[in-house]
């Protein structure tokens, strides 16, 4: 299966050549609605045999062994190999060996895709605003060495709930803005009493900046990207509450 033919994302970014990414999107797969029809995800109700059908469909078209976590908002990584089980609880996952994919699971809230310029070591975050917020991004950072000859990793951002999409409560806000005060400049107000915007894209990118990323790519914050305004294209959980799941993976060829 081509990517391409089925509408998935393939990152834009200068990866060196050994490194592999994608991230699916709600085609091409088997399952009836409402989780038409590529989902990925095997806790949201969908029949197994059409969830087991979609992931060996991704094994197939990505050549590689796409390892599904149990996703918790956390911050904990898992160092993947050829023997890690589907299930293993993390929001994070690193790997350094051939043919093994970080993959993580999202219908709102942003992947996060890591290489660095060696092509030694790759890795994925699940960045919602809860794992974000708790330091996902640097947990998953600390797996590179930043003394290294190949510096801090690049970074690709995938589709996510877009700032004209995510509202969110004060709780939310002072999350942010606790660790840092340049934080409240990703938070539009809504005009309802104690409710904003939030552009989730940009607190990862802002926190990526903090931690020495330089090379960031992939989601902008504009509405292409986002879950909930592209209902052909994306599962969105807080659009549709009964969604599916499309995966964000990233292994060495």
């Amino acid at each position: 299966m081509a990517f391409a033919s089925v509408g998935w994302l393939t990152p834009d970014w200068p990866a060196p050549p050994n490194v592999r990414a994608l991230c699916t999107t709600r085609n091409g797969g088997m399952s009836a609605a409402p989780y038409d029809s590529f989902n990925l995800g095997d806790h949201v109700g969908d029949r197994p045999a059409h969830v087991a059908g979609n992931r060996a469909r991704l094994r197939e078209a990505m050549n590689a062994h796409p390892v599904f976590l149990q996703q918790v908002h956390g911050t904990a990584v898992s160092a993947l190999d050829t023997a890690t089980p589907d299930g293993t609880v993390a929001d994070a996952c690193t790997a350094t060996q051939p043919g093994t994919a970080c993959t993580i699971m999202v219908a709102d809230c942003l992947p996060v895709l890591f290489a660095d310029a060696a092509g030694a070591r790759v890795a994925a975050a699940h960045a919602g605003w809860r794992g974000l917020a708790a330091g996902v991004l640097e947990q998953t950072l600390a797996c590179f060495d930043p003394a290294g000859a190949s510096g801090p990793p690049m970074a690709w951002l995938g589709p996510c709930i877009g700032p004209n999409a995510f509202e969110v409560g004060d709780e939310v806000k002072a999350a942010f803005e606790s660790g840092a005060a340049e934080a409240a400049a990703c938070f539009r107000a809504t005009g309802a009493p104690g409710k904003w915007w939030a552009d989730l894209p940009a607190l990862a990118r802002q926190r990526l900046h903090a931690a020495g990323v330089s090379q960031i790519h992939g989601n902008d914050g504009s509405d292409a990207w986002c879950t909930v305004r592209n209902p052909l294209r994306f599962f969105s959980h807080r659009r549709d509450r009964l969604s599916g799941r499309f995966a964000a993976c990233i292994w060495l060829a």
